[in-house]
């Protein structure tokens, strides 16, 4: 990886950056000197729904109108918010002639590829009841299609096909045991993504549901909870994604120094480092510690039928997978922006690999640091007359997880998502960054100085754009 990470380098500094708060800016600064503690939003005392939910409920829609009856506003504030949406607001684009939007109903990742080829199963993960096929679905105008239960019932619920609730769900007693988010119901779709659990960020997955200090310090130790740091106005929740956002407000964001301000560290050396170095990249030494997660997916041999399915390494349906614990970050410099965002229909070079999204920052840069990412590499289909990314249709009935029938797939799209084919088609390599934030370690834990200050350190300084180890020279900008 060390060899790509410097062509890696040379591009981020090229490419015009597109702003996007980074996590390691503080939106709720605290008084220096105080206890980390004292940053924490207060949990209200719960009320019980016992007798407030009385039920029967036939639908998920009926659950919904009744919470409407004491929190009038819940649902339009959730139908602003891009967990209803899965869009951005428009932002513009340089060489683009219209702003865009980005998000799972309108662009292509390297996982599943598109929700628009599954939106069966895609949207059980999301906030809404009856989804539609399309890109046009009527239903997101709809109050009542609001789900409240699948953030806030804490037993007897779960989501089934197109969002609406599983079969043989006891509403009633779903809607009686609402209470604040925990973990369980943000893990239930955010450890899951891409496919499975661990699946896509390396730094999510069921091991934090019951999480011990050595998984994840604030979760195991201090039984901290999502919306600890993920804090919520109006249903709002701060905190974005870079690998589907690249235009959000700095107020948006979750910063380590929301809560750990001033000199964190008694060991003055170790201060120094903040202004090169995000807090993650030291104390988040190793991802995946106890589930695997990832690492590649290779969509061209899926159909193919030459071994059988193993959850770890190939399904019929998908193609081969490479998954892996105790992963080691890469490290780029990451100034919260993103160099590149690969938007459906842009050209791409199948010579080289296409950047699904691209962290941007450079040694030069005073707003950058040296961050943690887990890289997903992956194959995945092109056009190879237009040259740009397609997004097969793969479930439902004509779909490619029914008939094995990869033209046929793309040709479905074509009608559902506008994106025209030609009807050739192959394979090219895509690479996905996912900031690690989560998992962070007890501070024993944390990288030592010859972690990266050694001759087979972590750190490939070059590829930073330092003439080597700064250690030797004692500066962050390369000397001329």
């Amino acid at each position: 990886m060390k060899g790509i990470q410097v062509w890696l380098t040379g591009l981020i500094v090229t490419v015009a950056a597109i702003a996007l708060p980074v996590l390691f800016f503080s939106t709720k600064p605290v008084e220096a000197g105080i206890s980390p503690a004292a940053a924490l939003p207060q949990h209200t005392i719960h009320t019980s729904h016992v007798d407030l939910m009385p039920g029967p409920y036939a639908t998920g829609q009926e659950v919904t109108m009744a919470c409407l009856t004491c929190h009038p506003d819940s649902a339009g504030e959730v139908m602003k918010t891009s967990h209803w949406t899965w869009e951005s607001e428009p932002f513009t684009v340089p060489g683009r002639d219209e702003p865009v939007t980005i998000g799972k109903i309108n662009q292509i990742n390297n996982f599943c590829i598109s929700a628009i080829g599954n939106q069966k199963s895609c949207s059980s993960c999301h906030v809404g009841y009856g989804w539609e096929e399309g890109t046009a679905n009527a239903n997101l105008a709809q109050a009542e299609n609001v789900d409240c239960l699948v953030c806030h019932a804490q037993s007897s619920y779960a989501k089934g096909s197109y969002g609406d609730p599983a079969e043989g769900i006891d509403l009633a007693a779903a809607a009686q045991s609402v209470a604040a988010p925990g973990r369980a119901q943000c893990g239930s779709c955010h450890f899951n993504g891409g496919g499975g659990n661990g699946v896509k960020h390396g730094d999510l997955d069921t091991s934090l549901s019951y999480a011990v200090a050595e998984t994840d310090v604030h979760m195991g130790e201090f039984d901290l909870v999502c919306t600890d740091c993920h804090v919520t106005h109006e249903h709002s929740i701060q905190g974005r994604l870079v690998a589907d956002n690249i235009v959000v407000e700095p107020s948006e964001q979750v910063a380590c120094t929301d809560c750990h301000v001033g000199a964190v560290h008694t060991d003055e050396r170790l201060n120094t480092h903040t202004s090169a170095v995000a807090c993650q990249t030291c104390h988040i030494p190793s991802m995946a510690t106890q589930d695997p997660t990832k690492m590649y997916w290779d969509w061209s041999t899926a159909g193919l039928k030459a071994e059988e399915d193993d959850h770890y390494t190939y399904l019929n349906i998908k193609g081969n997978f490479e998954y892996a614990t105790n992963v080691q970050p890469e490290y780029v410099w990451f100034n919260g922006n993103l160099a590149e965002r690969y938007l459906l229909g842009d050209p791409i070079d199948p010579s080289r690999p296409t950047m699904i999204n691209l962290p941007a920052g450079a040694i030069d840069d005073p707003t950058a640091r040296i961050f943690p990412f887990k890289i997903h590499i992956a194959r995945q289909p092109y056009d190879t007359e237009f040259n740009y990314l397609l997004a097969p249709i793969t479930a439902g009935p004509d779909g490619f997880w029914t008939t094995f029938d990869w033209d046929n797939a793309f040709r479905l799209a074509e009608a559902r998502m506008g994106l025209a084919y030609s009807g050739n088609y192959s394979f090219t390599e895509t690479w996905m960054y996912w900031p690690t934030t989560h998992m962070v370690q007890p501070k024993e834990n944390a990288l030592q100085c010859n972690d990266c200050h050694t001759a087979n350190g972590r750190l490939d300084w070059e590829a930073l754009g330092y003439p080597g180890d700064p250690m030797d020279w004692g500066g962050r900008t390369p000397q001329p």
